[in-house]
């Protein structure tokens, strides 16, 4: 394999904010192979595994990263090999990538419009945290159609703010609440819709930490609960649970040892005998002083939603049940 530097290609492509993470992995293993020393076909699917491997390692979103990079590894393995001329087979490649990556900057307006006839005149929506596809469908919306939206704060990162933010410049009338608000609000809403970090086999779903509370309370007030997801984020991961999940780590949730006090022996001097300090063997513990990066960096960015708790999948291929987006990552991956 050359030495192309990958993750730093892939930084530059996440850089345009109109391309997300699977299709900046999908971009930057294709100009991987661009760079490819590979003279076989074996070579070249090599090089393209040890890529997207160092991608997912330094990436912070590995989940939506590998999503894009499995669907590439999947196009490359299953393509027909039968050039006789290796160097026009690794441009076919590139080409094939290149343009796959155009086209799929389409897709967020064919879901937008999917999912527009969804919305009615005077909707109440409530979304979570920040999403293009997301954000597309609403001020489609917006033109044509009286909505308001409730925007989670969505903490760690807050990205909800950013959203109402967007929101109300594009005049729409927007308001951020508490995550801690949800069930509050709920009772006003008329559906939830969210985006997505990637749907995964069961149908379910990875999204900002807090989706997968919204869904619960969302099925508990018997609200419908939507998810809009371009088709790269499909992605054959069948988690369990929270803990299955590739995001998930010791350090997550974990309880931090509490500090000691320093306990030398104080100047004996300074206490008269019938006043010594009392003690009771138990060590002496420092108030702790707990910040909002420690908070973060205790707590995970993502969490999975079970297929159950979702009402309808909005992507470029169709609006799926839960049911249909497995049959038909079972179609995707299998040529």
């Amino acid at each position: 394999m050359s030495s192309f530097a990958i993750y730093p290609a892939f930084q530059r492509i996440l850089a345009d904010d109109e391309i997300s993470p699977p299709l900046a992995a999908i971009l930057a293993l294709t100009e991987l192979i661009e760079h490819s020393d590979a003279g076989t076909m074996f070579e070249l699917v090599q090089a393209v595994e040890e890529g997207a491997a160092a991608l997912k390692k330094q990436a912070s979103n590995p989940i939506s990263v590998d999503a894009g990079c499995s669907l590439f590894i999947a196009f490359v393995t299953l393509f027909p090999h039968d050039s006789a001329n290796f160097s026009d087979l690794k441009k076919e490649l590139i080409r094939q990538g290149q343009t796959y990556a155009a086209e799929a900057l389409t897709y967020r307006k064919k879901i937008a419009e999917l999912a527009f006839g969804f919305i009615k005149d005077g909707s109440v929506i409530l979304t979570h945290s920040y999403s293009r596809v997301v954000m597309q469908a609403l001020l489609l919306a917006h033109k044509r159609k009286r909505i308001s939206v409730f925007v989670t704060e969505a903490r760690p990162r807050g990205l909800g703010i950013k959203t109402a933010e967007a929101l109300t410049a594009a005049g729409v009338p927007a308001t951020v609440i508490l995550d801690s608000a949800v069930a509050y609000v709920m009772d006003k809403v008329d559906f939830v819709l969210v985006g997505s970090e990637a749907v995964v086999e069961s149908g379910g779903l990875v999204n900002a930490v807090g989706s997968n509370q919204i869904a619960i309370i969302a099925r508990a007030a018997n609200k419908p609960f939507y998810a809009l997801a371009e088709s790269y984020k499909f992605h054959r991961l069948f988690p369990l649970s929270q803990y299955d999940l590739p995001s998930h780590n010791s350090k997550i949730l974990s309880f931090p040892r509490p500090l000691l006090a320093d306990r030398s022996p104080p100047n004996q001097s300074s206490f008269p005998s019938e006043a010594a300090p009392h003690s009771d063997n138990q060590p002496d513990l420092v108030p702790p002083r707990i910040t909002q990066e420690q908070i973060s960096q205790n707590n995970p960015d993502v969490d999975y939603t079970r297929p159950d708790l979702i009402t309808l999948v909005f992507s470029d291929v169709g609006s799926l049940t839960p049911e249909g987006v497995s049959q038909y990552l079972v179609g995707m991956f299998a040529g």
